[in-house]
């Protein structure tokens, strides 16, 4: 078997530092290949998997950019790497659970937790 045909996955180290880092950056991909403007956003790790959600719902810029070809690159605490962005609604209870326990229950926070943000759920890969 070669190591080839594994997907990429996140580091143990990644996915520490993404799961403390409090704001990441992410952006789409155009159809050029070039990256759409970075955006802060929220994210949190459950289960070993990273996902942000669009506090704005439907209509945040770049979770629509990043629909067009769930392609892209996140940026935190200076590193940077692309990824492939998945619509997952498997764990939303879980993924409630880690806004509230990383960020705290605050308004922001329960705008993260509502049905037009959850609705928004991306799981984050490293890209291939």
């Amino acid at each position: 078997m070669t190591r080839g045909s594994t997907m990429p996955t996140w580091t143990p180290e990644e996915l520490d530092s993404l799961g403390s880092t409090r704001e990441i950056r992410v952006a789409g991909r155009r159809d050029d290949g070039s990256l759409r403007p970075l955006t802060i956003v929220w994210a949190v790790v459950v289960d070993g998997a990273v996902y942000v959600r669009s506090y704005k719902g439907a209509d945040g810029k770049w979770y629509q950019g990043v629909l067009r070809g769930l392609t892209g690159a996140i940026s935190w605490s200076g590193q940077q790497r692309d990824v492939a962005y998945h619509p997952d609604d498997a764990h939303d209870d879980a993924i409630d659970e880690a806004f509230f326990a990383k960020y705290g229950d605050t308004g922001s926070t329960r705008a993260m937790v509502a049905p037009g943000a959850v609705a928004t759920t991306l799981r984050v890969e490293p890209a291939a």
